[in-house]
């Protein structure tokens, strides 16, 4: 069986990097088209692995000047040959171009976010001049939120990373999907090095929507010791705000990462996730999530079980919700079984099953197109 996978940018390590990761595993072989490719960026993590880039791959130091000319780029692969498309999507991967019979498979781990929820909120950020972002919202508005709708037709099968964008695929795109978890490797995680310390650990890209200046701001009045891991646009402001019980680790190693999540009294996590890797992972090392209960956290973290929900995005919110978590007692290996059904053994024999039913079609029943069919 010829199978490609195919990933939007390769200039940064999150969560979608980690499920390419693990498409990897199971296809060593296969090739990777990608519109953008840093090694510096990537720190080396796929040296070795056959990456095809697109026309655009020179202007990748400014890559998100080259937006329009996207959608053109990613059709413009050849998949010609292979059995198999295995596509991970946030927004241009989906938009291949395939023919029979090739099977495009496309593992969303959201629809278009900056199109359909928070286009405003996305061109208030950029660090253009005003008469720039008021042609670009009108271009994300009448030319690539269609192109995004009528290329969301394209694949013959859509996996979501969760039951929330599940549910954001079929309003937005009219499709329906199976529910396939994202992976979280609950072994690494579960080395401890000694008991738990004093500090909250909190993180991710550190970007507007993230939230993590709520986090940073109420720590600020507990005045308890609060460690932000990640890098972001958000970095240098939020050092500003931050008073001397908040410390900044940067980016770090996934050993480091592992020692830190054990050693946290609790993960406080305030962004609208769609999944959510961080959570499973901290809920893989035995750590508490103190998190908002919505978006894939909420699918992960039942309250009092694992962790503390809190309502809303506010620093009033997330102060109640640490004030509560002190009161509260929790017991390590239960929180960590609460995670084993994620595991990313688990996720390669979901993957690599629908990958076989939908080379098979009469082998695909029903009842295995129903959403939540794979759901954990």
């Amino acid at each position: 069986m010829r199978v490609a996978l195919v990933h939007e940018f390769l200039i940064q390590m999150g969560g979608a990097e980690k499920v390419l990761q693990n498409f990897h595993e199971i296809f060593p072989t296969a090739p990777v088209y990608t519109l953008f490719y840093d090694r510096a960026r990537t720190g080396g993590v796929f040296d070795g692995w056959d990456i095809r880039t697109s026309k655009l791959q020179k202007f990748k130091q400014r890559y998100k000047w080259t937006l329009p000319l996207m959608p053109r780029a990613i059709e413009s692969f050849d998949f010609s040959g292979y059995d198999v498309v295995l596509s991970d999507s946030s927004a241009f991967a989906k938009g291949i171009i395939t023919k029979k019979p090739t099977v495009h498979i496309c593992y969303c781990h959201t629809p278009t976010r900056y199109l359909w929820e928070s286009m405003d909120e996305y061109a208030a950020n950029l660090a253009y001049p005003s008469f720039i972002k008021l042609a670009l919202k009108h271009y994300l508005k009448f030319n690539l939120k269609k192109w995004d709708y009528k290329s969301a037709q394209r694949p013959d099968y859509f996996i979501a990373n969760s039951k929330t964008v599940q549910g954001r695929i079929k309003k937005y795109y009219d499709r329906d999907s199976t529910v396939i978890y994202p992976p979280v490797d609950t072994d690494f995680y579960n080395r401890k090095k000694g008991g738990k310390g004093e500090y909250f650990l909190t993180g991710s890209r550190l970007e507007p929507y993230k939230k993590i200046d709520l986090v940073v701001q109420a720590f600020n009045e507990l005045k308890l010791p609060l460690k932000v891991v990640g890098t972001g646009t958000e970095l240098e402001k939020l050092k500003t705000t931050a008073k001397s019980n908040v410390e900044f680790v940067g980016r770090v190693s996934d050993e480091q990462l592992r020692d830190l999540y054990c050693g946290a009294q609790a993960f406080v996590f305030p962004a609208i996730e769609d999944a959510g890797i961080m959570v499973l992972e901290a809920l893989s090392s035995g750590t508490p999530v103190i998190g908002l209960n919505r978006g894939g956290t909420a699918e992960f973290v039942e309250d009092p079980e694992n962790g503390v929900l809190f309502e809303n995005q506010t620093i009033k919110d997330i102060l109640a919700a640490v004030k509560r978590f002190q009161d509260m007692q929790f017991d390590s290996e239960k929180i960590r079984e609460t995670a084993l059904p994620f595991d990313k053994k688990e996720f390669k024999r979901k993957i690599t099953e629908f990958i076989y039913l939908s080379l098979n079609p009469s082998l695909l029943k029903e009842k295995d197109r129903e959403p939540h069919a794979y759901s954990n």
